[in-house]
């Protein structure tokens, strides 16, 4: 088993622009599966696009075509990108097998299913009827040419942009190097999407207003505990050996789900203590026992290190940690922005004690005179029936 520090070569691979890891279908199944938990319906009779996955690798493709019927899909399209690094990794068609002796690395090309029967007579549809169908029907199977700016299946080629056009919902692990050009596709052309990104990307400039006018959100499973990918066969940062598929798995921890798909965990109320209960019985040291929460020397709210620890009574803005976006509930609380977004830098007196270059930041007076930067924060309060413009005091 390979032990060296894994995110440090993943992170070099994202520069060298070779962040073409594949999705495990373990956590594919898990994530769509989910919404199905809160709405049945949720795929029945969509164009579903998976616009960054090679037909021949991708575990979206093969989970979508595998319950095609079962999800009630009315069209599954998947594009590969010519070049990818990783082509021929997991070997979906025997043609493309490494062991043939003749294998030739897939150009770009866009795979179309309308339906998926029983190929076979077996008495079932599943991948294998699926690849007794594109062998048997070439056509189905369309050659991606690029154009002057993009190669052939890059998701930003004329070619792709036009089959996103007939798209209803878009599936996809994205390169998280242009995952902020990727979303802003998506958001421009209206679809529905469900797609991983680095969890950083919580802060990026073009992503969190999206989320503060809940226009896209965290998706059902993953949060904060990183994914695993299958990784190239040349891959020497790895975690440990698929023993089934004998391929390489690396651990990426900052790696989430981001959707626009309704799911019922948005609808879950966060269970909360008031502020009194929080200062006398919280489970975290840094809250109990004090006489009161934080406030920010910079910044009209009180500093909420953890999310169990906001409290159900106080009525004014809170510094949250980001982590708090996985139990966001938008009908109990209303997202103000960030620390990056409302935070004023503080003056170059209070740039004492524990001070890091960087974007506005909030800080706490710490009783000597000097001031502690904190972690980065959303700011968020509760939602009630009606309130006056502005925070309160509490």
């Amino acid at each position: 088993m390979e032990t060296k520090p894994l995110n440090r070569g993943l992170d070099a691979a994202r520069l060298a622009k070779q962040d073409e890891f594949y999705t495990q279908y373990v956590d594919i199944q898990k994530e769509v599966e989910a919404y199905l938990e809160f709405d049945p319906d949720t795929f029945r009779g969509k164009v579903m696009y998976c616009n960054c996955d090679d037909p021949f690798e991708s575990n979206f493709f093969k989970y979508f075509a595998a319950n095609f019927n079962r999800l009630g899909l009315k069209k599954l399209i998947t594009t590969s990108y010519d070049g990818s690094p990783i082509a021929g990794q997991l070997s979906l068609f025997p043609e493309y097998d490494a062991g043939n002796g003749q294998r030739q690395r897939p150009k770009a090309l866009a795979v179309i299913l309308e339906g998926v029967r029983d190929e076979d007579g077996d008495g079932a549809a599943n991948v294998t009827d699926v690849e007794l169908f594109l062998k048997r029907n070439r056509a189905a199977r369309i050659a991606l040419k690029g154009d002057d700016k993009y190669p052939g299946g890059d998701f930003r080629s004329a070619e792709c942009v036009e089959l996103l056009t007939q798209a209803d919902i878009v599936v996809t692990n994205p390169p998280f190097q242009l995952f902020r050009e990727y979303v802003a596709q998506l958001v421009k052309h209206g679809k529905k999407f469900l797609t991983i990104g680095n969890t950083n990307a919580i802060t990026y400039k073009e992503i969190f207003p999206l989320i503060k006018d809940n226009k896209l959100w965290l998706g059902c499973t993953n949060f904060n505990v990183g994914m695993f990918f299958v990784v190239p066969d040349h891959w020497e940062h790895f975690h440990h050996i698929d023993q089934v598929t004998g391929k390489k798995i690396a651990r990426v921890s900052t790696s989430c789900w981001y959707t626009n798909l309704d799911h019922g965990r948005r609808h879950k109320p966060l269970s909360l203590m008031t502020m009194a209960d929080n200062l006398k019985f919280s489970k975290h040291k840094e809250i109990r026992g004090k006489k009161a929460y934080d406030r920010y020397f910079n910044y009209d709210a009180i500093e909420v290190p953890f999310t169990d620890a906001i409290p159900s009574d106080y009525d004014g803005m809170m510094g949250v940690p980001i982590t708090f976006l996985d139990k966001y509930n938008p009908h109990q609380f209303e997202i103000l922005g960030s620390n990056l977004t409302v935070g004023t830098p503080i003056s170059d007196v209070a740039r004492k004690g524990s001070y890091a270059q960087g974007g506005p930041s909030f800080y706490i007076e710490n009783g000597s005179g000097t001031y502690d930067r904190v972690y980065t924060r959303i700011v968020v309060r509760h939602r009630r029936v009606a309130r006056p413009a502005g925070g309160t005091k509490k």
